[in-house]
């Protein structure tokens, strides 16, 4: 048996992870110490050398991205399909199980998964129903409530007594959301987890099968699991010693979204026989880098402990500049990006990192002006496209009738003279009848109450909708798609459209009738399952899964969260300042201020080669001017390995970096920075700086009026007096 493959590309601590005799195992891997390879040569050992089966393995993971990749790695390892592996993300792995056995989870067998913003409808529309105020009672809080009772395992039953107001109309809101749900065949992403672990854990035959099944599970990115998810794992486990796990609790940075860092901590409680192996040799940064990470991550406390480290030189120090206000900082990151890509032209290696999201417009503003490509990460995704919702809803329409929540979005889209009056009409009646939207709609066409007008409209939605499913038999998934998209009336809507974006909605529809012809399925025994089905689950769960293009060569923006993961060359982590990064939220407690010094920790490991911090003396937020105080995470790096790129100034001085040229036609030397202006409209202020030529020069100006504040000016149009 030849086995070089697996190990040859290890070193010695990997090796003795992966060839570790089977048994609880936590792998603790710091950043970029390789625990995906870990994690994919573990599986694979345990299969060529172990005589596990390929399909006893369950292997879950956080996106379908990562799954993919682990998918590929293992088939280029052993060179066998990965088809009969369990291998997915838990919402992926969760919804498998209630498609194979619908009926003992208590589910119509076609049921449909809504992703969040569907979600949002339903509980939009249930608070109408209920007759709520929506500004009393916002549809995104009670979707993060109900969402966060599910990840913790609570039915509204469940609940504990109402303690007061709030918490019995919220009680009453999530009860009434069950109800609809169940009555339509919805089911949310939360409940996909939460009804897969109800359905193992009330049914011990069921449950010892996939026991049996299941003779090894491994688990990427552990310290994000939140409670359901762990108690899932725990029924699959239990009293087997069985459970692989990869985690890293320096990298816990989601417990806003329920992930529990103390699974870590349980894990360990829960597993008496547990082993822990540490990857601590890093092969991403360097060791200047590495070295800042590691002593502001000790001053957390609780840590289980390591340190990384690296056989790479020590690279260059990191370089904090001290930026006179946001304009300036953003002004700067620029600069060096410009430098950077004189010799090293791939701007998708470069990454700006931030706090809050709304840190990212200047950067943007900036990047345009330079002609530099940029992207946002985490913009809007393929399948969260308005268009491309409205024809999968549609789709969904036709398959189940009572799918109010599609029913709601296009039953108007595009217009087609079903007015606001007669869609309200159709939900009285479906609270009074307790029935869906399709069938509140034939029961009132039946009552003629409605005008003639809006009884023929409804009648010629719902003929539609009937002549779509029966053209839509017997056709290729693609070929459905394709005479949705057309004999909706969306590509013709979007064709005619007297708006900017018109052609690109067209061509993401035209886009979507080819992801169905290239769509493949490769799950084993869903052959039940018509294709369409399956094609708008697959669009459900893509659709939660929010990852970046990263084969687009641009320089990339995102904040912190979504960097984990990702690494670049050069990074810039931006806005070091009290109340921006560490938040102002976090400042007084100290659980999560430990969080948001992980999410430092993250920041810094996601660079290779070089690292730029920065902070501004004064800055603008939320229509005010502030003077914060430097993070204290700069206070908590090396000194030695760290590098001032500029003296500090008082904050009231202009910022001493290099200007741009200044225009020999429109300036002519007139204006400079520091010098005092006036204007018509704005009042009197100080120049900060100049930049541009001829009819594209302009200035920045600090104006002393507090409600103007800080604004760009073209000098061909503005008419500054100096003062």
């Amino acid at each position: 048996m030849d086995i070089t493959k697996i190990l040859e590309p290890l070193n010695d601590v990997q090796r003795q992870v992966v060839t570790a005799p089977s048994t609880a195992m936590l792998v603790l891997a710091g950043a970029g110490s390789g625990k995906t390879r870990v994690l994919v040569h573990r599986i694979a050992w345990q299969i060529q050398v172990e005589n596990h089966y390929p399909q006893n393995m369950l292997a879950v993971t956080f996106t379908n991205k990562a799954a993919k990749e682990m998918r590929h790695r293992i088939e280029h390892l052993l060179n066998i399909p990965t088809h009969s592996m369990w291998i997915g993300t838990f919402h992926g792995i969760a919804y498998r199980l209630l498609r194979r056995h619908f009926s003992q989870a208590k589910l119509p067998e076609g049921f449909q998964v809504m992703d969040s913003a569907d979600q949002l409808r339903v509980i939009k529309r249930l608070l109408n129903n209920l007759k709520l105020d929506e500004e009393q009672w916002p549809a995104r809080q009670v979707q993060w409530h109900i969402n966060a009772q599910k990840d913790e395992g609570i039915r509204a039953r469940h609940c504990l007594t109402p303690y007061d107001k709030y918490a019995e109309q919220m009680l009453a809101i999530y009860l009434a959301y069950e109800r609809l749900c169940d009555q339509s065949g919805l089911v949310d992403f939360a409940e996909l987890l939460l009804r897969a672990h109800e359905l193992l854990r009330d049914n011990p035959e069921l449950l010892a099968l996939y026991q049996q099944r299941f003779t090894q599970v491994h688990v990427d990115e552990f310290q994000d699991t939140n409670t359901i998810q762990y108690a899932w794992l725990r029924l699959l486990t239990e009293n087997r010693d069985n459970l692989f796990v990869v985690g890293d609790d320096d990298q816990s940075i989601y417990g806003w979204r329920g992930a529990k860092i103390e699974n870590i901590y349980k894990f360990q409680k829960d597993y008496p026989n547990h082993h822990i192996i540490k990857l601590e040799q890093n092969y991403r940064s360097t060791g200047n880098i590495l070295k800042t990470a590691n002593q502001i991550i000790q001053v957390n406390q609780g840590r289980m402990g390591k340190e990384l480290w690296t056989q790479s030189d020590a690279g260059e120090l990191l370089s904090l500049y001290t930026a006179f206000n946001e304009q300036d900082e953003a002004y700067f990151v620029i600069e060096r990006i410009k430098t950077w890509l004189i010799d090293k032209p791939r701007r998708k290696d470069i990454a700006i990192l931030y706090r809050s999201n709304a840190q990212s417009r200047l950067f943007e503003e900036r990047l345009m002006i330079a002609g530099i490509p940029y992207r946002v990460y985490g913009g809007l995704r393929f399948f969260d496209r308005a268009e491309i919702k409205n024809a999968l809803a549609y789709l969904r329409l036709i398959m189940n009738r009572d799918d109010d929540t599609s029913f709601e979005r296009v039953i108007n889209t595009p217009t087609r003279g079903i007015g606001a009056k007669t869609v309200e009409d159709i939900r009285v009646i479906a609270r009074e009848q307790n029935s869906s939207l399709w069938a509140a709609s034939i029961a009132l066409i039946n009552q003629r109450n409605l005008s003639a007008r809006a009884s023929n409209a409804l009648v010629s939605f719902l003929n539609l909708i009937k002549q779509l499913s029966e053209k839509t038999q017997g056709l290729e998934l693609f070929e459905q798609v394709k005479l949705v998209v057309e004999k909706s009336g969306l590509l013709a809507f979007y064709q005619q459209a007297k708006i900017d974006n018109s052609e690109e909605k067209v061509e993401n529809l035209e886009e979507l009738v080819s992801a169905a012809k290239s769509f493949v399925f490769t799950q084993e025994n869903e052959e039940q399952l018509s294709e369409l089905a399956l094609f708008l689950t697959h669009a459900a769960l893509e659709s939660g899964d929010r990852q970046a293009d990263e084969f687009e060569d641009s320089v990339q923006l995102m904040t912190l969260h979504s960097a984990k993961g990702l690494e670049f060359n050069l990074v810039f982590l931006v806005g070091l300042e009290e109340g921006l990064f560490p938040s102002q939220q976090s400042v007084d407690d100290a659980g999560r201020l430990e969080e948001e010094r992980r999410l430092c920790y993250v920041g810094i490991t996601r660079a290779m080669q070089k690292v730029y911090l920065s902070y501004a003396e004064s800055r603008r937020l939320y229509g005010r001017e502030t003077y914060p105080k430097p993070s204290r995470f700069l206070k908590e790096m090396p000194a030695e390995c760290l590098q001032e790129i500029r003296l500090r100034g008082n904050i009231s001085q202009a910022p001493s970096i290099p200007l741009p040229k200044k225009s020999p036609i429109a300036n002519e030397g007139r204006y400079k920075a520091g010098q005092k202006v006036s204007h018509a409209k704005f009042g009197t202020g100080v120049i900060l700086q100049i930049e541009g030529e001829g009819a594209q020069e302009r200035v920045q100006v600090k104006f002393n009026t507090p409600t103007i504040g800080i604004k760009w000016l073209m000098l061909a149009y503005a008419k500054l007096e100096t003062v």
